[in-house]
């Protein structure tokens, strides 16, 4: 499987009802659609699927859901971090049980993490099962101490296979890749800049915009790789454009353009996540969508 580690796989959505409990009907609708669209692979309950705000019985419902939707015609990577070391094992090996293909963890949540505390954590999650783990290192600054001794000191734990570095900071990709080489396969988690890390040594990214413009991405992505730089850079300015404007209200554009893009309804969220973004008109998303999506989709509906 280790070579199915690469590509564009949307962190998915976790679709909640009025309850804040995970719609189960909206959630196969989703993994259906991405299915369908040839997606790469699928990251479920990472941040904006909202792991860490669902409770660990929800949790292992959705991955249940998700798997038996799957079907095994895609790869899934299950995120399993927990406020605890001992939630994270436990969601560990109910995945390793349900099949999925590969599980990632953030680092120690809430408290301040030092370097001994991140590796005992990850080495903990990693070696109570046998599938391919990913730490996900989010933020800029988030590997405790000095970069290539963490790395070193990851690589040393068994079935550690890459990482999800969700970071703006490029270099902080290349000196991880330069140092571990092929023997990490390394996600971007950024995803205003998932063409950008390939050059820093990514194999694939991981990221929300994969739910909603999953297929464009990837056709940007294989196009980038063929060398169509005049392509890609308009689609990314674009892309990079939406996402600031709607940054300040991320969860409300994503809810509505999914509605009317998908007729998927993936919720509310569960506070305090997004919980005061403001909601958007209707026109105002089909104009952004649409300025995004003319920039490939004639091209790939040929």
């Amino acid at each position: 499987m280790e070579n199915g580690f690469k590509g564009i796989w949307p962190a998915m959505f976790t679709p909640v009802n009025e309850k804040g409990e995970p719609a189960y009907d909206e959630l196969e609708k989703l993994v259906e659609l991405l299915i369908s669209q040839d997606q790469s692979g699928l990251y479920i309950l990472g941040s904006t699927g909202q792991g860490i705000l669902f409770t660990i019985e929800q949790r292992k419902k959705v991955t249940e859901v998700v798997m038996q939707t799957v079907a095994k015609r895609i790869p899934v990577m299950v995120q399993v971090g927990a406020l605890t070391t001992a939630d994270s094992i436990q969601l560990a090996t109910h995945a390793e049980k349900m099949g999925v293909d590969g599980i990632s963890s953030v680092g120690p949540i809430y408290y301040a993490a030092s370097s001994d505390m991140a590796i005992a954590h990850y080495r903990q999650i990693a070696e109570a099962t046998v599938l391919p783990f990913f730490p996900y290192q989010l933020g800029d600054h988030s590997i405790p101490g000095d970069t290539i001794t963490f790395v070193k000191r990851l690589m040393d734990i068994p079935n550690v296979t890459g990482m999800k570095l969700t970071t703006n900071q490029l270099l902080d990709i290349s000196l991880i890749h330069n140092y571990a080489g092929e023997r990490l396969k390394l996600f971007s988690g950024s995803d205003e800049l998932f063409c950008h890390a390939s050059l820093c040594g990514t194999v694939g990214a991981i990221g929300s915009f994969y739910n909603l413009w999953g297929p464009q991405c990837k056709y940007v992505m294989e196009e980038f790789l063929q060398g169509n730089y005049k392509l890609t850079k308009k689609f990314m300015l674009e892309f990079q454009n939406i996402i600031q404007t709607i940054m300040p209200n991320i969860w409300t554009f994503l809810r509505s353009a999914m509605r009317l893009k998908y007729n998927i309804d993936i919720g509310q969220t569960k506070p305090p996540l997004a919980n005061t973004h403001r909601p958007w008109e209707n026109e105002d998303v089909l104009k952004m969508m649409d300025k995004l999506e003319r920039i490939t989709d004639t091209v790939i509906q040929k």
